[in-house]
């Protein structure tokens, strides 16, 4: 299943993931499917059987909304080098780390700051026009974040795509890759 993939009501879970990765997220978050293991759903589901499952009788306004979650999050992306020339022009933006301590030791981006249970209200209470980008290892977790800081009114908040390793791949190869 390709990206722009067509979801379908046959769809396995797996392929629809494959394709939509913030999909489980966005099952969560408009129909709480997925986030526990009372609401989750098996790989080899159909999207039909885990909506009936949760009694969601409307099929295509679920995909139709799986569909502009992932819009979103493809706005919410930016490439290491992108972020790398946005940290030179702009003073203002905030790199926030997203990993667990124990990775920031084996590899971190220098000037970011690790989100922890410490500083996360110091976080949300910055002004909301402040620049963030969120960053983990890969992109994912790091996109989560950024989903979660935008619905709560920050209006520029990106995830860096590929993550840490894609900023030692593309932008500074002396950050080790784990």
């Amino acid at each position: 299943m390709a990206k722009t993939a067509e979801i379908r009501s046959d769809s396995t879970m797996a392929e629809i993931l494959k394709a939509y990765p913030g999909a489980q997220r966005a099952l969560f978050q408009g129909y709480h499917i997925g986030g526990c293991s009372s609401c989750g759903f098996q790989p080899t589901d159909t999207l039909e059987q885990v909506l009936k499952n949760h009694n969601v009788l409307d099929v295509p306004g679920a995909i139709a909304f799986i569909q502009k979650c992932d819009e979103m999050d493809r706005r919410l992306q930016i490439p290491a080098k992108e972020v790398a020339d946005w940290r030179r022009r702009e003073a203002r933006l905030r790199l926030i780390d997203v990993r667990s301590p124990e990775e920031q030791t084996l590899a971190r981006i220098e000037g970011a700051t690790l989100l922890s249970g410490e500083n996360v209200d110091e976080i949300r209470a910055l002004p909301k026009d402040t620049p963030i980008v969120f960053h983990c290892h890969h992109g994912m977790r790091s996109l989560d974040a950024a989903a979660y800081f935008a619905g709560h009114g920050f209006t520029v908040v990106r995830s860096m795509s590929g993550g840490i390793d894609a900023w030692s791949r593309e932008v500074d190869p002396t950050v080790p890759r784990y």
